[in-house]
């Protein structure tokens, strides 16, 4: 039997070359591919601070593949990553939302553009350096589970994939902990072995979202306008509304007496609400664009475990369909900060059953 051919998308990380040296151990013909998303080459250096994409990331992948004796080839998705994850980012900013780009670039760039050149290239799988796992459940569905390391999982940035997707995609990663994913890679003899992860999103590695959307914009950046109250009392000028999101309290450059909170952008109004602690609180979230993952579509109501962002540790929640596509959430207690923009992503135990966009 051939052995099955699987490109890995390296990002010159330390997971994702584990990833590589895993599966070669497993049997599998592996290729190596660094996807280029970089838009410009001069900004692109900047990225050795941390972007997962750069110049040094090819450089880096390039020397592992090497060093495991795969082929490996550097991918140009500029076109598909400005569209899908750019434009996207700035558009959802300049609605008074604040998006996961993330989960934008995994289910668009990552998966669908890279599964597709796979496998026009006779490739059976893809893989990435992921802490999730891919299994299929007892219904035939596949669906991302839990990684073996709760402080590292990045299912909450999964939960968009497709069955079509998952059927092609391999995550040997998930079943390590981070420290075991760097051992092997000392063991193994691996460059890569103590980089540090990138912490930032990886096309704007100075963090200055609102920079970055101005100069991407080009003119169509809100102007300052007003915090006010829920009720619309005028409490003092904000800056623009893509500097700020919900929960936000420091850097609003407004002093009140007491701490305040943005508990509402309103971009018709371009006007952004500002509220106490227990403003920031609620239970019932609704969600667009939903993807159910281990079931094939929702049927009454379920009990699940939702996250609110990927850094939300998770809490209880019932879940149904609430008409136009959109699902309504009610956690048992409130949660804080529920952001439009953001994904809520649910679970049954370690099983994603799907997810949607905050609305």
């Amino acid at each position: 039997m051939d052995k099955k051919k699987v490109v890995v998308g390296m990002s010159g990380g330390v997971d994702s070359s584990v990833a590589a040296w895993l599966l070669k151990e497993q049997g599998y013909e592996v290729i190596g591919v660094t996807m280029q998303i970089w838009q410009e080459e001069q900004e692109s250096v900047l990225e050795e601070n941390g972007g997962c994409c750069g110049l040094s990331a090819v450089e880096d992948a390039r020397r592992v593949a090497q060093m495991l004796g795969i082929p490996y080839y550097v991918m140009n998705f500029k076109t598909e990553f400005k569209k899908n994850v750019i434009d996207y980012f700035v558009a959802e900013y300049l609605r008074g939302r604040t998006p996961n780009p993330c989960i934008a670039c995994n289910r668009y760039v990552k998966w669908e553009s890279l599964l597709k050149r796979s496998m026009d290239i006779g490739a059976d799988y893809i893989a990435t350096g992921h802490y999730a796992r891919v299994m299929r459940l007892k219904n035939g569905r596949y669906a991302v589970c839990k990684s073996a390391t709760a402080a590292k999982d990045q299912t909450y940035a999964l939960y968009n994939l497709t069955q079509r997707q998952l059927a092609h995609t391999l995550m040997p990663v998930g079943d390590y902990t981070k420290e075991e994913i760097r051992a092997i890679a000392q063991e193994i003899g691996l460059k890569t072995a103590n980089k540090p992860d990138s912490q930032e999103i990886c096309f704007i590695p100075d963090n200055d979202y609102a920079a970055f959307i101005e100069r991407e914009a080009k003119g169509k950046v809100p102007p300052a306008g007003n915090f006010v109250t829920a009720n619309g009392q005028v409490l003092g000028q904000h800056k623009g509304i893509t500097h700020y999101t919900i929960g936000q309290r420091k850097g609003l450059g407004i002093a009140l007496g007491t701490p305040m909170f943005v508990t509402k952008i309103r971009p018709q109004a371009n006007e952004v609400v500002l509220g106490g602690n227990e403003d920031v609180f609620g239970d019932v979230v609704y969600a667009n664009n939903v993807n159910f993952m281990s079931i094939p579509d929702l049927e009454g109501e379920m009990e699940v475990t939702a996250k609110i962002r990927y850094s939300h540790k998770g809490a209880p929640c019932t879940v149904h369909k609430a008409g136009d596509g959109r699902v309504m959430c009610r956690f048992h207690e409130p949660v804080r900060a529920v952001t439009p923009g953001q994904a809520v992503v649910f679970y049954d135990g370690d099983v994603v059953v799907g997810g949607g966009c905050i609305i």
